[in-house]
């Protein structure tokens, strides 16, 4: 069922809320930036995220294929999505930090399926070997 959240960056200078159904599923990608950060993000089209404060404050890094831009508050570094366009996992989107939602609760994060992609080898639709650690 899709429901609005509201999330931020740390210092709150990034604001946004996005429609988004956590029991479709929510993802964790072994690419060496999101294995670092830790990520685990809910995938959905670009309409349904809106900024509604900072987009301003937003810089952007990109790295290997360069398809998915990863955008974070250049105050406090807090990254709450990034976007792309792969064509193997549907095409355009935006994943949502799952960890900057501020009215999601512990229990329904833990309710949450979750996907986990091989974008370390860019081989988008396989899981990877090893996910423990992700």
């Amino acid at each position: 069922m899709l429901k609005t959240y509201h999330g931020s960056c740390h210092c709150q200078r990034v604001r946004f809320s996005a429609e988004l159904d956590l029991a479709s599923g929510t993802g964790k990608c072994n690419c060496s930036f999101c294995a670092k950060a830790r990520f685990w993000g809910k995938m959905t089209g670009p309409e349904a995220l809106q900024v509604q404060a900072g987009a301003e404050e937003l810089s952007s890094y990109r790295f290997g294929s360069g398809r998915v831009e990863h955008l974070f508050c250049r105050h406090c570094g807090i990254r709450p999505f990034s976007r792309g366009d792969v064509e193997e996992i549907g095409g355009a989107f935006v994943s949502i930090n799952l960890a900057c939602l501020d009215d999601l609760g512990p229990a329904e994060l833990l309710d949450a399926p979750v996907t986990y992609f091989d974008g370390l080898h860019d081989s988008w639709p396989e899981t990877p070997a090893e996910t423990r650690h992700l």
